[in-house]
């Protein structure tokens, strides 16, 4: 709530209002407790005086509830019986103008991302990548980049990679190996990838995100982005928003300490961002979380327990709100002690026992004061919202994604020439090319009229044998005829008759054998 005397009103404890400090509201913060002890409204809470402030919030609604703050609250029994806690009379009940976000386009704007935004790092803790398979997927990206090919859907991105295998030898001795195996692991994890949804995530128009900082009104834009169907693939939502953060740092100038943020970005189930994280990565993290305050934007981690965030970074988040841990088992107990050991100590109780001992809605808070410094943490109250508590309905939701200013910017994709049009272009060509090659060798060329009139081979190989068997038979002839008119008889022992055949057929054999090898050597030198 939003009080020109307290600033931005968050809780009220026994000495009275605890309010943000604008200055110090992108020192980030946390918002920790266990289930059913009031996370979620004390999230509302904060966003609604954000945007009374305006200061537009991202936040993710995992089961709906969030959506409510779309519309006007109204009294209940439970607020009114709260309100003499907090010093209200009336309490001005209003909405927040509100955009819906999802990444599948289902109950909101589509939010896409093209993969050379997202990039090989994310990428491969996306896919859950070895760290061979990881190499690889950097030299794809490395030669895609080199050869000016666009890498903005996952179709692009399968092609490039089997292009790659295909021409490994290449880069072999300037990248280093590229089995086939390595490449075939990594198209399995895209095709596990696209059966989750993602392949609706990756493409174009990618998304703008100064679309996130927009205010109506005067008030601050809530983006509320539906997480039901995305908590169902923890790495795909936990990539997605490091990849959103990401771009904010990578986007936005530097501006130094404002007197508000530009915007608060809220990190619900923020566990999910660290599990199976490597160091590499967790160290890109940090250095956002560090940096990015310094580009006016706040962000706040809602979880469980404090121990859910790497100390390196729990470290960074100033403003801290802690509701009831329960403490049923070693491991919770110190959880609890952990817990309590990030406050300034209050004297007047025990931090640990207080947090066992917090009601539903009841809370330890620490803000940073207007020197950075953290105040004495308190036991307080959390304001009540003065929006609706509880999840609107589809048609409320369709009315409000009809009405907003980006409607229609996202919702039709654009799928223009990238690395897979390119790479198939050009294996059409090669084929093309090949197909010409082939056909040239095959088809025979026109013969000339010479070329017509002169015989082939087994023509020739017959006429020799004609030639042969007319001239054995003359020779026989020819001889029989004169023996009958002489009347003498040869005197070798082989007959006259026999050696005019004998003869012949050697005379019919050089003839034959002389067309062929005339006939062979004339193919040869064609």
């Amino acid at each position: 709530m939003l009080d020109k005397e307290r600033g931005l009103y968050i809780a009220h404890c026994a000495n009275g209002a605890l309010s943000i400090t604008g200055k110090m509201a992108n020192r980030h913060g946390l918002i920790a407790g266990a289930t059913g002890t009031g996370k979620t409204v004390t999230l509302q809470v904060m966003a609604e005086t954000f945007c009374q402030a305006g200061v537009p919030c991202f936040m993710a609604d995992m089961k709906g509830d969030l959506s409510g703050i779309s519309q006007v609250g109204k009294m209940s029994g439970f607020i009114e019986k709260r309100l003499p806690e907090f010093g209200i009379e009336n309490p001005e009940f209003q909405s927040c103008p509100v955009r819906f976000f999802d990444v599948f386009g289902e109950q909101g704007h589509p939010m896409r991302a093209t993969i050379s935004q997202m990039g090989p790092q994310l990428l491969s803790r996306l896919m859950q990548l070895n760290e061979t398979q990881d190499g690889v997927l950097n030299i794809v990206f490395r030669i895609a980049d080199e050869r000016g090919l666009l890498l903005i859907d996952l179709k692009d991105l399968r092609s490039m990679l089997d292009w790659v295998s295909q021409h490994a030898k290449e880069y072999t001795t300037k990248y280093g190996n590229i089995s086939t195996t390595t490449v075939g692991a990594i198209q399995r994890a895209l095709l596990q990838l696209e059966s989750q949804g993602a392949d609706k995530f990756f493409g174009e128009p990618s998304f703008d995100i100064y679309d996130l900082m927009q205010t109506e009104g005067g008030k601050g834009v809530m983006n509320v982005l539906a997480a039901d169907k995305l908590m169902m693939q923890p790495k795909l939502y936990s990539t997605f928003l490091l990849w959103l953060l990401s771009e904010l740092y990578s986007t936005l100038p530097e501006v130094g300490d404002m007197e508000l943020p530009k915007l608060v970005f809220f990190f619900d189930e923020a566990h999910m961002l660290f599990d199976g994280t490597s160091k590499a990565l967790l160290d890109k993290i940090e250095q956002v979380i560090r940096l990015i305050r310094s580009k006016g934007v706040g962000i706040y981690f809602i979880t469980q327990s404090p121990t859910d965030i790497p100390e390196s970074i729990l470290g960074q988040l100033g403003n801290r709100v802690q509701h009831a841990l329960r403490a049923y088992t070693p491991k919770d107990q110190k959880a609890v002690k952990t817990a309590a050991d990030t406050f300034r100590a209050n004297p007047a109780f025990k931090t640990d026992e207080a947090i066992m001992n917090l009601e539903t809605g009841e809370a330890l808070v620490s803000f940073l004061d207007a020197k950075g410094a953290p105040a004495v943490v308190e036991r307080a109250k959390i304001l009540f919202p003065l929006s609706q508590i509880g999840a609107v309905t589809e048609g409320q939701r369709l009315d409000i994604i009809k009405q907003s200013r980006i409607y229609g910017k996202y919702d039709t994709p654009i799928d223009r020439e990238s690395a897979f049009e390119v790479l198939m272009a050009e294996a059409d060509r090669q084929l093309a090319e090949q197909e010409q090659q082939q056909a040239e060798i095959e088809i025979p060329q026109p013969e000339t009229k010479a070329e017509k009139k002169k015989p082939g081979l087994l023509g020739k190989v017959g006429k020799a044998i004609l030639t042969a068997i007319t001239s054995t038979l003359a020779a026989i002839l020819g001889t029989y005829v004169s023996d009958k008119v002489t009347g003498k008889k040869t005197k070798s022992k082989t007959s006259a008759t026999g050696r005019v055949v004998k003869n012949a057929t050697s005379a019919a054999t050089r003839s034959i054998t002389k067309e062929l090898t005339r006939d062979i050597l004339g193919n040869l030198v064609k």
